[in-house]
């Protein structure tokens, strides 16, 4: 019985030095379910010193505070216990069912990890209203507001958007970080600078707080329907006061963390309006005024002059086409040289766009160039307006004379001559020739005789598999089509693929090609382009909605890639991505 008792107590010593001696490395949270505008906390503890501690990246989440680390030792009946946790304090990114991965470490030459912890964030909740509790606090007396000078403008009207942070005189804010930007998806904007702001005194909801602008922006909608702006959100590092007071009597203040959202804006975009609505409207809206102007009237023939068309004033300068010049055959004119000077301020785009064209003379003459028309849509009538030049006379003093047709060759009673042939125009055929006698020779039965006798059967054959080839790829009606929309693709990216390496230059040729191929494809117009009309017309053609999706990615990447860093690397993706699904479209659309 003894010898039972000893080996039972040897075996409890055993157990108990074996339990003490098992390592443990535990992940433990605050809580599992949470508001997207509330904290979670989490625990990496452990019961023996390791090496190599490495936490999750914590992806969906955004570390606020932490890693805080804290180690403890005590001795209780002779047993040590040991404990160390490192801590961090973490903000959600937004809605969703997520899993915080597991965290890894070494103790003993033995990699440990913990145990993936799921975690619910639902929408906001309500804080509650303790006026001790630092975030109630933050929460009243921190706010973050987009103010927009127009919900109901027309199709390319400008609007603004101005974020503006409002903090309270009785907190302090240390820091501020970025963590959601909106994309204006359906839209052209334009950041104007604001690091010049200065911090102002102002009133927000009938008390003072002090306010900074932290960001301007220019949008000019590009479809119609309602369109949203997607919220500005921030996480703020600040102190606010506590009930408790210092030895001097003010204040104390503690730190938190508090995240801010200006919310999503919604704007209703007019479409403008059919009535009265000009065959070459080319989109056109705001105050302008319209100029053609030569840079002489009078030169002689091979000299060269610069004709300019420009518009001037306040609208969407940069989103329509000039119209074009239509010159008479006989002067010779070059590809316009194309200059914007255009600035952008909380008013939108002021400045002036040109054409200037190169015209050289061939002949003297009196050459009339017709009157060119511009129209626009003025947003301070809401009627469609038409500005059309003069007719400018060019006078050729010195020069050739085109005298193709002597009878008409006189000046008509308005001062204009009519365009004539030189008289000389055939002088460059020899009329006398030297003729030289050559040798006799005999050509039957040479070689180049032979050839000549055998060519046309030798052609044969070749001629018949030169058919058979053309009428077996007549046949191959799938293989026709991708040829046809890859021809089709090429066509409409030329002018991106010239502009690789330039950003802005390529990614707005890369959008007018997209916007004109849907043009071409869909039959519709430039203010009908709409994201939802585009779905539902390439889905009535039975395109696959993974390229419909593909598409529409494009058209944004488009339109953010103008205002962030991208390499040639990127660009030639794109293009080579905007080629491949304009043929997926191609192939796919009855």
């Amino acid at each position: 019985m003894k010898f039972i008792k000893h080996i039972s107590i040897i075996l409890i010593i055993l157990t108990t030095s074996m339990l003490s001696a098992q390592v443990k490395f535990d992940a433990k949270v605050s809580k599992q379910k949470l508001g997207v505008n509330e904290r979670l906390r989490i625990d990496f503890e452990m019961n023996q010193d390791g090496d190599n501690f490495n936490p999750t990246d914590f992806s969906n989440f955004t570390v606020v505070g932490g890693p805080n680390q804290s180690v403890s030792n005590s001795w209780i009946n002779g047993v040590r216990s040991f404990k160390k946790t490192y801590s961090y304090f973490l903000a959600p990114k937004g809605r969703g069912n997520f899993t915080i991965a597991q965290a890894t470490i070494n103790i003993g030459g033995e990699t440990y990890k913990t145990v993936p912890i799921p975690i619910e964030v639902t929408a906001a909740v309500e804080i509650p209203k303790d006026p001790n509790n630092p975030e109630y606090i933050a929460s009243e007396n921190i706010h973050l507001v987009a103010e927009i000078s127009k919900t109901n403008p027309y199709l390319n009207e400008a609007i603004t958007v101005v974020y503006k942070l409002y903090v309270s005189p009785n907190i302090a804010v240390d820091s501020w970080n970025e963590i959601d930007s909106p994309r204006y998806n359906d839209f052209w904007s334009q950041n104007i600078d604001t690091q010049d702001q200065k911090v102002q005194n102002g009133m927000f909801k009938g008390e003072e707080y002090r306010f900074l602008v932290l960001r301007k922006k220019v949008l000019y909608p590009q479809k119609t329907g309602k369109l949203d702006i997607e919220p500005l959100s921030l996480d703020i590092a600040l102190r606010v006061p506590t009930n408790r007071r210092d030895i001097f009597g003010s204040l104390m203040m503690t730190r938190t963390n508090r995240v801010v959202s200006a919310g999503n804006s919604t704007i209703n975009v007019k479409a403008l309006p059919e009535e009265g609505k000009p065959l070459d409207f080319s989109g056109a809206v705001g105050d302008f005024s319209f100029d053609v102007v030569p840079s002489k009237t009078s030169l002689d023939a091979s000299e060269s002059l610069q004709l300019k068309v420009a518009v001037k004033g306040n609208g969407n300068l940069k989103l329509f086409k000039l119209p074009k010049v239509s010159l008479p055959s006989s002067l010779e004119v070059y590809e316009p040289e194309h200059k914007e000077e255009v600035n952008t301020s909380l008013s939108g785009m002021q400045g002036a766009i040109s054409d200037s064209y190169t015209i050289v003379p061939q002949f003297k003459g009196k050459y009339p160039i017709p009157s060119i028309s511009f129209s626009y849509f003025d947003l301070k009538t809401e009627k469609y307006k038409r500005l059309s030049s003069d007719e400018i006379i060019l006078d050729v003093l010195d020069g050739p004379i085109n005298n193709a047709n002597t009878n008409n060759a006189t000046v008509t009673n308005n001062g204009k001559q009519a365009v004539v042939l030189n008289k000389d125009q055939f002088a460059f055929i020899k009329t006398k020739t030297t003729f030289e006698s050559i040798h006799n020779t005999t050509f039957f039965k040479t070689t180049g005789f032979w050839s000549l006798l055998l060519l046309p059967f030798l052609a044969i054959p070749l001629a018949i598999v030169i058919r058979n080839k053309k009428a077996t790829r007549d046949a191959d009606v799938y293989g026709n089509r991708i040829r046809k929309a890859d021809k089709l693709a090429k066509k409409y990216l030329s002018h991106a693929k010239k502009s690789l390496g330039q950003k802005e230059a390529f990614y707005i040729a890369l959008e007018k090609a997209l916007h004109n191929y849907l043009k071409a494809k869909l039959h519709i117009e430039t203010y009908d382009l709409s994201k939802e009309k585009i779905n539902e017309l390439l889905a009535a053609k039975q395109v696959e909605n993974e390229v419909i999706v593909d598409f529409n990615k494009i058209l944004e990447s488009c339109e953010l890639a103008r205002y962030t860093p991208i390499d040639i690397v990127t660009m030639r993706e794109d293009y080579e991505k905007a080629a491949k699904t304009i043929s997926l479209i191609d192939k796919q659309a009855r």
